[in-house]
């Protein structure tokens, strides 16, 4: 089997929690498998969120501060504050990614947030790409796969394409299409947990035997079909060209390559 290399971010101040023992099943299940495997997990790490001008050790206080140039500067010159860096350095090691969070309020928690804005530093998650600029589907990250597991307290039709909550797949968009296609890694589909607050006992079991598969199968599940921004597909002013979009594509889906006829 060809080893590979996986970061597991994990997010919740619980680690007795559902996403706890999730995370701490995927290590463990990983490395059973032969792979190596690096966690960081952010609250015992107590990850500071916020950027600020700690994060640009070299930046003059007496100046403004533009949060793109410093951090560019930074990352340039290597001069990161040095959690940022080590994040950076994991994510270039890796060869997949897994976020491990619950859904708050429709979104990742503001800490994991914070470890996006933090370490996706301009010239490293975004200012790169073939033409000097990230490009979705094309970036530093090019070349590995990224997956969300998240734990979410609602049931799954109410997250379906008629649920009052939005379909997931459009909720989820900001994350999978902004941050990993983004960057250039490929989205996989989500491992979700639906209804969270009731997980014991024989669904925990099952919830782990589905979870275990879903890991057996991280470098061989086919992506989510995002559309790369180059290709055509889309104008200088990077819209969709008219017509691109499948026949019954509506909303964000039209980002999403139709599928080929069989």
């Amino acid at each position: 089997m060809d080893t590979k290399k996986i970061l597991i971010v994990s997010a919740h101040p619980e680690p007795r929690s559902l996403n706890g023992a999730l995370a701490a099943f995927a290590a463990e299940e990983l490395r059973r498998t032969g792979h190596d495997v690096r966690v960081s997990d952010l609250y015992a790490m107590r990850w500071r969120p916020e950027v600020g001008a700690g994060d640009f050790p070299g930046h003059d206080p007496a100046e403004r501060l533009d949060v793109m140039g410093a951090s560019g500067r930074a990352y340039a010159e290597g001069h990161l504050a040095p959690e940022i860096a080590a994040e950076q350095a994991k994510l270039l090691w890796s060869d997949a990614v897994i976020l491990q969070f619950p859904m708050w309020w429709f979104a990742m928690p503001a800490i994991l947030k914070g470890w996006v804005d933090r370490v996706f530093t301009h010239g490293f998650g975004y200012g790169t790409g073939s033409v000097g600029r990230a490009l979705y589907g094309d970036g530093t990250l090019t070349g590995r796969r990224a997956m969300l597991s998240l734990t979410i307290g609602a049931t799954e039709p109410s997250f379906s394409a008629r649920g009052v909550h939005g379909h997931l797949a459009d909720v989820l968009f900001p994350i999978q299409h902004g941050v990993f296609h983004y960057t250039g890694m490929d989205a996989l589909p989500p491992f979700v947990v639906w209804d969270s607050l009731d997980v014991a006992g024989s669904r925990f079991e099952a919830l782990k035997g589905a979870y275990a598969e879903r890991l057996r199968d991280l470098f061989t599940t086919e992506p989510v079909p995002y559309r790369p921004l180059k290709g055509g597909d889309y104008t200088r002013t990077m819209e969709l060209r008219s017509g691109r979009e499948g026949p019954d594509a509506q909303g964000l889906a039209i980002h999403l390559r139709p599928a080929s006829p069989r």
